[in-house]
């Protein structure tokens, strides 16, 4: 069964907490379809007036950013040992090539991996814990983890919901090319916002090597 049809048979208290226990899950450092999870729901938003989109959005954002602080503690506790223990359990996500590339990018770019890191499915899993491993200072990690899950939870939600409701309404009158329009506003907003992301990631990577 499809996701967003599972979503329709379950009460919507239930799918506000299915996706905060999802991405906060994903954010701690367990590799799940969080970002599925909350795209099929704020579509199920969009066409089914049970779901608020507001509490969803808001389930989101406090998912993600409890989980990410859940996530630092444990790296802060576990240290590289987790790592190796979670490179035996996931090795597709935290091999060693994957581990040593989000290991420099939180040296170069520090707090803005983990704001940039929502948008990144790989990094979204690794933030919280890798963030504690490095002994990133907690304020920091605080700011970031909270802005971060703000904008990409929140905004994600309301992008995606917005883009339903204009859909279902161009569908309406202009059938199947209404759809596809609001289908490509949608991604494009999202392709957008990702390609800012990469490129200040890159800004930050090319100001922190040396001068030749």
């Amino acid at each position: 069964m499809h996701v967003q049809e599972w979503l329709e048979t379950v009460p919507a208290v239930a799918v506000y907490a299915l996706v905060g226990l999802v991405i906060g899950l994903e954010s701690l450092g367990i590799p799940l379809p969080g970002e599925i999870i909350l795209v099929s729901s704020a579509l199920l938003a969009s066409q089914h007036g049970e779901i608020d989109p507001v509490v969803l959005g808001a389930s989101a954002t406090a998912g993600a950013i409890i989980g990410d602080s859940i996530g630092y503690a444990i790296g802060r506790k576990g240290g590289r040992p987790l790592l190796a223990w979670l490179g035996n359990k996931f090795p597709k996500h935290f091999s060693e090539g994957h581990i040593a590339t989000a290991e420099r990018s939180f040296e170069k770019w520090g707090m803005w991996a983990v704001f940039f890191g929502r948008f990144v499915a790989l990094l979204r899993i690794f933030a919280g814990p890798l963030a504690g491993v490095l002994r990133m200072p907690y304020w920091k990690f605080a700011i970031a983890n909270v802005l971060g899950g703000i904008l990409w939870a929140g905004g994600t939600t309301a992008v995606i919901y917005y883009v339903g409701i204009v859909a279902e309404s161009w569908l309406k009158r202009f059938s199947w090319l209404g759809l596809v329009a609001a289908v490509l506003v949608g991604v494009t907003s999202m392709l957008v916002l990702k390609r800012r992301a990469k490129s200040a990631g890159q800004n930050l990577e090319a100001a922190g090597e040396p001068a030749p």
